[in-house]
């Protein structure tokens, strides 16, 4: 819930779980809509195969705004936390407010950032 009582029905993604991605089909089913926003924080390459992102650092990070299904939202949130929470590094939801004013859901990366490779330009795809 935000502040003013509003359930959070969006998730902004930076990685895996974009279109066209290894992850996207678990997000996909409750997609209504999305478009391109940015988010205060640090994207790294974990070398892995996956992004983190660190949401308090100072930096920009690219990536997308997806509404869910308000209707399946306890069902896509149970499901991605379930996703994230299982990958190395044990990504967490947080709630940010992304570039455009929006107050949605992310992942924030919870390991070890010593080997953590800074992204330049923020952002994922065209690293």
């Amino acid at each position: 819930m935000s502040n003013d009582g509003d359930v959070i029905d969006q998730v902004f993604c930076y990685g895996t779980l974009l279109p066209g991605q290894e992850r996207w089909s678990f997000l996909a089913p409750f997609v209504m809509e999305y478009e391109p926003d940015q988010a205060n924080g640090r994207i790294y390459d974990t070398t892995l195969g996956f992004p983190a992102a660190i949401f308090s650092q100072i930096g920009v990070i690219e990536g997308f705004r997806f509404r869910l299904d308000s209707l399946r939202l306890s069902e896509a949130l149970k499901i991605i936390d379930e996703v994230e929470s299982g990958v190395e590094g044990h990504y967490h939801r947080v709630a940010i407010t992304t570039a455009m004013g929006e107050l949605v859901y992310a992942y924030e990366y919870g390991g070890d950032a010593a080997n953590l490779v800074p992204i330049p330009g923020g952002n994922w795809l065209t690293r």
